[in-house]
């Protein structure tokens, strides 16, 4: 009876990304740990497989074969202190630039500090002996498939990008079959470099950009970002972190939040390009996960499978990439039904918004068509960030977040300090209260400027948990104010406080508890004219009304077919919980 691959799933991985990366050279010590690998490769005449019993040579072997091919080569051993003996020939090829794949073995990470044989740690490694070590554990569902995929991609990649050697840790199983006779195919992600053959973007695939948090695009790199999507019917995906202004940008956070209704705008998007960091607009996020598949563009080169669709990654500047694709005809323009759809679908939805009560929205609605030319403005994340991404900002004003910690720490802070460049720009920051009085020390400072504006929306709490949309509120309701939204704080919505700290500073302080009282102190704020004093505007809401405005916002269309399917799925939930309830089973989360 012959002998196959093994049915180990991240076995299998390893086997198809050696194979389509062309990478044959195998030198192999003895054990049980890496039979499943060893017992593979052998017969698959694509692998040469060289035997070696002492680690410590076969280490050395594979430095000697690298220098003399130019080509990767894998090490694999078993578990105990095989790998030990790799140390000192890692560290000579660490040192020369020679790609040396490390595949050892190891029984699972829970036999760690339990005194069971043959169990060592490998999760850290000398760092000048390999560039790069992952830890791959036996494969359980879905998730480990794409957290093993992505690890062993990257560990291929940056073998060649960083001609040193790198890591793997296979966590063994024992219960293996050797009876797969043609191995599952795996995604195989590439890397590409300026002056490479790049792939083939066909005009006639619907391509978008998506564009996470972004320094501002200089005027160079909007002209080429817009000549790129006059040739291949393209539109840029924006939030207000995103930093590009032209033409095709498209704030479509509005139509991506409908919770009965699905935007076919973002159905059957072939290549998304994936720019920027952090996207702050999870309502987008979601509805981007339906791409066929992603590249991603930036100079870092390293994978960031956001969206889980990576294909290619392009270790490069923006601008190169795009002038690659489209320099032998960007001036030509043509018309582009994409961006016009997008923007007829968007604006449809705007057309509809009904009447908001006071809240972050509805501030956010008004206040987005009254800042002033140049101005620059900061949002707090969460409620806020998601509030204002409703609506495009009239004067298209430089914006941003702080999304790469996504915390509520440092918002005042981070505004005071941009607000240093340009002293003759005014600077305006958007907080709840939460985030404000985290942060209100920095308000004393004495390098804070007259150009500096803060809207305080002052709702008494961490509201992001009172919104009908989220855990705290679904299962604890009034509950959740107790310690989840750490309700009651800080003067409980005083009218003095924040006044008279503020006033203390130097501000000028502004207030409204109501709609009449916003619009009057409005003109003061978003006087386009730096005036004597830095102000605060406290504007007083409830997380009631919080909720209902984003219900609001987010049904605004609705398909019927969507509806009748998520009140069937809640009429089951509901059935389904006094079922279980009614036999004593107490269910504390929502069903899922």
């Amino acid at each position: 009876m012959g002998h196959f691959y093994c049915n180990d799933k991240a076995t299998q991985m390893l086997l198809v990304l050696l194979k389509e990366n062309k990478i044959k050279r195998i030198v192999a010590s003895p054990g049980t740990g890496n039979m499943p690998f060893v017992a593979s490769v052998q017969q698959d005449s694509f692998f040469e497989v060289y035997s070696c019993v002492d680690e410590r040579s076969a280490a050395y072997m594979a430095c000697g074969m690298v220098w003399e091919s130019g080509e990767p080569v894998v090490l694999s051993c078993t578990g105990a202190t095989a790998s030990r003996n790799y140390f000192s020939a890692l560290t000579e090829a660490f040192y020369r630039k020679l790609p040396i794949l490390v595949v050892t073995a190891s029984q699972r990470s829970c036999n760690e500090g339990q005194l069971i044989t043959q169990y060592i740690n490998r999760t850290l490694q000398p760092t000048d002996t390999v560039c790069l070590s992952v830890q791959i554990p036996a494969i359980k569902d879905t998730e480990d498939i794409w957290d093993c995929n992505v690890k062993l991609n990257r560990c291929v990649l940056e073998l060649f990008r960083q001609r040193q050697p790198v890591h793997i840790n296979m966590e063994g199983r024992y219960d293996l079959k050797f009876d797969v006779k043609t191995i599952p195919a795996t995604r195989v992600i590439k890397r590409f470099y300026q002056g490479n053959a790049f792939p083939v973007l066909p005009k006639s695939k619907r391509i978008a950009f998506v564009v996470g948090a972004h320094v501002p695009f200089d005027k160079e790199l909007t002209e080429i970002m817009d000549a790129f999507c006059q040739r291949y019917n393209s539109v840029v995906f924006c939030d207000h972190t995103s930093g590009y202004y032209g033409q095709y940008r498209v704030l479509a956070s509005i139509a991506a939040a409908q919770e009965y209704y699905n935007s076919p705008i973002f159905d059957n998007i072939d290549i998304l390009i994936h720019m920027g960091e952090q996207l702050g607009d999870l309502y987008l996020f979601n509805a981007l996960k339906k791409v066929k598949e992603v590249w991603r563009v930036h100079f870092d080169g390293e994978l960031r499978d956001t969206y889980r669709k990576l294909k290619y990654v392009f270790q490069m500047n923006e601008k190169e990439f795009l002038l690659s694709y489209c320099k032998d005809d960007c001036g030509q323009k043509q018309k582009n039904s994409y961006l016009e759809w997008c923007k007829s679908e968007v604006k449809s939805i705007i057309e509809n918004i009904p009447p908001l009560p006071l809240s972050n929205i509805w501030v956010a609605q008004k206040a987005s068509l009254r800042l002033p030319q140049n101005a620059v403005i900061y949002f707090s994340i969460l409620n806020t960030l998601r509030s204002w991404n409703f609506f495009e900002l009239k004067n298209h004003n430089a914006s941003f977040s702080n999304v790469g910690g996504f915390g509520i720490d440092g918002g005042i802070s981070t505004l005071l300090g941009a607000s240093q460049i340009h002293k003759n720009k005014l600077y305006y920051c958007v907080a709840g209260d939460l985030q404000f009085f985290y942060d209100m020390n920095a308000c004393g400072n004495r390098h804070v400027g007259n150009n500096v504006r803060i809207l305080l929306i002052n709702n008494g709490k961490g509201s992001e948990f009172r919104l009908y949309t989220h855990g705290a509120q679904q299962m604890l309701q009034e509950d959740a104010d107790k310690y989840i939204a750490a309700s009651g704080h800080f003067g409980n919505q005083s009218a003095k406080l924040v006044k008279n700290y503020m006033e203390a500073l130097g501000f000028l302080y502004l207030s409204a508890h109501t709609k009449e009282e916003f619009k009057e102190s409005s003109t003061t704020f978003f006087d386009e004219n730096i005036g004597e004093q830095p102000i605060i505007f406290e504007v007083f809401t409830n997380s009631d009304l919080e909720s209902e405005a984003l219900k609001r916002m987010r049904n605004i269309k609705k398909d019927i077919g969507n509806m009748l399917k998520n009140e069937t799925k809640a009429k089951v939930k509901k059935v389904v919980k006094a079922g279980m309830e009614n036999v004593g089973v107490k269910v504390s989360r929502p069903l899922k």
